[in-house]
């Protein structure tokens, strides 16, 4: 089936062939009908080769996606979300890949988001609608995916104690997409402890 803009379906690349055919200049008939010369040979020469099964709707999908990621890189890109829910823009670094692959990979994978998962086991489940505001949210859910229920913990207070190492790596070295990849600290100008 052609898409909705397309300038010739089924019906007008066979007129377009007609027409040709009865001996009317190639260039004439393409300007007739909104297409250009490429297009108009391409579809003649189709027909040539082809005869009417040449006319029919072609996938745009490729043969081949030779530089698809590995499946095994793959793997390593739903382990790393599924057991750290981290994003896009954290699992590239880790694993040297762009954010845009990373994201492809979680979007075939059915994991692209990360509201719709399970924060203690990884597993997918319905969408969640925050009620508070977004950046609140934001902050709230990392807190929950790298602190709170990052591991089993025995008791509140080993909870508690986590809570100070997960500051420092947050503020110290957990690149922030808002900060161009860099940690919060990158932003303060006299940092405790670091006055001259």
């Amino acid at each position: 089936m052609s898409h909705r803009n397309a300038r010739l379906t089924l019906h007008g690349r066979r007129i377009l062939v007609d027409r040709v055919c009865s001996g009317r200049p190639i260039a004439h008939v393409a300007k007739e009908m909104g297409i250009s010369r490429p297009t108009a040979y391409k579809c003649l020469r189709r027909w040539r080769a082809e005869g009417e099964p040449g006319l029919y709707d072609r996938s745009s999908r490729p043969y081949a996606t030779p530089l698809r990621t590995p499946p095994a890189r793959e793997e390593e890109v739903c382990a790393l979300r599924r057991s750290h829910k981290l994003g896009p823009a954290r699992i590239g670094p880790i694993l040297g890949m762009p954010a845009s692959t990373v994201h492809r990979v979680l979007v075939r994978h059915g994991l692209n988001r990360l509201a719709f998962m399970d924060r203690p086991t990884g597993q997918v489940i319905r969408p969640y609608r925050p009620q508070t505001n977004g950046k609140v949210e934001r902050f709230n859910r990392t807190l929950l995916d790298e602190w709170a229920y990052l591991r089993p913990y025995t008791s509140n207070s080993e909870r508690s104690a986590a809570l100070t190492d997960f500051l420092d790596t947050y503020n110290h070295h957990r690149c922030h997409t808002a900060l161009a990849g860099k940690p919060p600290i990158s932003r303060a100008n006299n940092a405790s402890g670091q006055y001259t």
